[in-house]
């Protein structure tokens, strides 16, 4: 059983591992941080955020600075889709942002049809209950 987790991510429960959606590799381990399973292109982010001001002129432009901030773009190795990206101060080890209970996955879609593809689209599930529509 294959799990959609975020638009380029999901884990196969059944062998514990992330795969890139885009080409099915799999990455790592699922209870690893999926980011330890990606290439990571460390970036400076004056290059993504071009100075406003003239950096022969000022200290301060507008843009970050590489000592105060780092931004990490993660990639498949095998066919190169981003998979992530984030902002970091220097020094600060990648973000875990997803933490699954695998275990506890493996018995929430026991008894699951796998999803292919996430709907696009479709209306929302509608709540019971009262509404406040009039």
């Amino acid at each position: 059983m294959r799990v959609l987790v975020t638009e380029n991510l999901r884990i196969d429960l059944e062998q514990e591992l992330w795969e890139c959606r885009h080409c099915e590799t799999a990455l790592i381990g699922a209870r690893e941080n999926y980011k330890r399973g990606l290439l990571v292109y460390d970036r400076d982010p004056r290059e993504i955020h071009k100075p406003l001001l003239d950096p022969r002129k000022y200290e301060r432009t507008y843009s970050p600075h590489p000592q105060w901030c780092r931004i990490l773009e993660y990639y498949c190795p095998q066919c190169g889709a981003m998979i992530e990206t984030e902002y970091l101060p220097p020094g600060h080890p990648p973000v875990r942002d997803i933490d699954f209970d695998i275990d506890a996955l493996k018995r929430q879609w026991a008894d699951r049809e796998e999803v292919i593809e996430a709907p696009v689209g479709s209306e929302p599930p509608r709540r019971r209950g009262h509404s406040h529509a009039h």
